[in-house]
């Protein structure tokens, strides 16, 4: 049984990592849809936090495999693109490109991955967008629902963590000839 005091809250925001709706199942049993509303958001460091919205609902957990993540919040816009950078169908999967005055300028100190990374706006070249390295679609309702990513990348108790940088460190170390690097998850 919930305490009296989540029956008080008006809304909860999940984010940080891929909503499993499906663990909400217990949550919808026990309160309605919109009291408290929940809402996922989906956002990266290097824009302003938060990226997406999406309220989500009971319905919801009728496809409770998928991580639905919405729409742009006002301030941004997004575009999922292909590896030479162009607009993939609707319906289609595609990195997430976020463009807008909420994208940071770039990586402090690590010019060449700005340039991978921070790219000048097709639609305006004032603003900046962002190669994100997550992978997304548009479903029939043209929400984004998130589908992992697109490079090594993981995260180990909220930490960001790119496998491919720690391989090459320790090959750089004296007597290693080659590394492999694996993220182990414990039961």
């Amino acid at each position: 049984s919930l305490r009296p005091t989540a029956r008080k809250l008006r809304h909860i925001v999940f984010g940080g990592e891929a909503l499993s709706v499906g663990l909400l199942e217990n949550w919808f049993s026990k309160l309605e849809d919109t009291a408290p509303q929940l809402t996922n958001m989906y956002g990266i460091t290097e824009t302003t936090v938060h990226v997406t919205y999406r309220p989500i609902t009971r319905q919801d957990l009728k496809q409770a495999t998928r991580s639905p993540i919405g729409v742009p919040i006002p301030d941004l816009k997004l575009s999922l693109i292909n590896t030479l950078g162009r607009e993939v169908p609707r319906g289609a999967p595609g990195e997430i490109l976020v463009i807008g005055d909420g994208v940071s300028a770039g990586y402090l100190n690590q010019s060449r991955l700005t340039e991978q990374r921070f790219i000048a706006s097709t639609e305006d070249g004032n603003l900046l967008a962002y190669k994100s390295g997550d992978f997304a679609r548009y479903d029939q309702d043209g929400e984004l629902v998130f589908m992992g990513r697109a490079d090594k990348q993981v995260k180990l108790r909220g930490h960001r963590i790119e496998l491919g940088e720690v391989q090459h460190a320790l090959e750089q170390v004296p007597g290693v000839e080659a590394a492999i690097v694996l993220p182990k998850v414990n039961s």
